[in-house]
């Protein structure tokens, strides 16, 4: 394996969207809702903090002193319930760049995740937090520069806004395009924008077109996409390679198989994200990757 250095890794830590739901039926793509880390060039990034963070967190606490940043979608439960129990937020000499899009109503990233933690929705505040915690509010549209990584965002069509991020590290692009959902005439421009040839894409394939456009019980309005519409995405944009996320919490394990088979029928290099996947970027010359599931 590649020096830390020299290495693009993205990990699966929570693939789940809407509410976690572990059990006996999804053990093999795993219950937790959106984390993602990406290990790039010795730097440590981490996209969303639903239930999926404190998995993280248990390989973590090896590491001393801890530094990463951590780049926020949006706030809705799903996507920031595991913060509150990031435990290396608690230890002094760990170090944390946090970074939200400011709100439609105008509160930051830092507001909402304080608010989260406040009485009585949780018995610990934020301020109990003794790692050096630094909240940056991006812009949409705005490049980080982290060194020779950049991330850039777009804004998602999504209730009460989220945005996706493109991570670029040498000649290597992950991006990771969660709650959106696609518009019915047409692809959306920012998305293809932020997928554009990118090595790895995760995107919001919360539902099924079969769900998504059911007389009976319509998702449409609901802010979220099809596996469908995430094959019309990588074929436009050029993908490499394309993880199905953000899964339905109703999708058992034996659903999630059937869907990846049937996009791995329409996109060949698709892949289902599960809990403890890992994809490495730079093992192999793109578009071959080097996936290892959980076993």
């Amino acid at each position: 394996m590649a020096a830390p250095h020299q290495q693009f890794l993205v990990r699966f830590w929570g693939v789940r969207g809407s509410i976690a739901c572990p059990g006996p039926h999804t053990v093999r793509y795993g219950g937790n809702t959106s984390c993602i880390e990406m290990l790039v060039g010795g730097q440590r990034l981490i996209f969303d903090g639903g239930t999926g963070l404190r998995e993280l967190v248990i390989t973590l606490m090896a590491e001393a002193p801890l530094s990463a940043s951590l780049f926020f979608t949006h706030s809705h439960w799903d996507h920031i319930q595991g913060f509150p129990f990031f435990v290396p937020a608690f230890v002094p000499g760990n170090r944390f760049d946090i970074y939200g899009a400011i709100a439609p109503n105008g509160s930051t990233i830092e507001q909402r995740l304080n608010d989260q933690m406040l009485h009585p929705n949780f018995p610990v505040p934020l301020q109990v937090m003794g790692a050096d915690l630094k909240f940056c509010d991006i812009e949409i549209g705005e490049t980080i520069h982290l060194g020779d990584i950049t991330v850039e965002n777009s804004l998602l069509n999504h209730p009460g806004e989220a945005v996706g991020y493109r991570v670029t590290w040498q000649n290597h692009v992950a991006a990771y395009i969660t709650d959106t959902e696609h518009f019915p005439n047409r692809l959306d421009s920012n998305v293809i924008g932020l997928a554009q040839d990118a090595d790895v894409l995760i995107y919001d394939s919360t539902y099924t077109d079969a769900e998504y456009y059911d007389p009976k019980s319509s998702k449409v309005g609901w802010g979220h996409s099809t596996w469908q519409e995430a094959v019309k995405v990588a074929q436009t944009a050029n993908v490499k390679t394309l993880v199905i996320f953000h899964h339905d919490p109703s999708h058992d394990d034996d659903f999630m198989d059937q869907i990846a088979v049937q996009a791995a029928a329409a996109f060949p290099s698709s892949i289902v994200a599960q809990e403890g996947l890992t994809i490495d970027l730079t093992t192999h010359p793109a578009p071959s990757l080097a996936v290892t599931p959980e076993g």
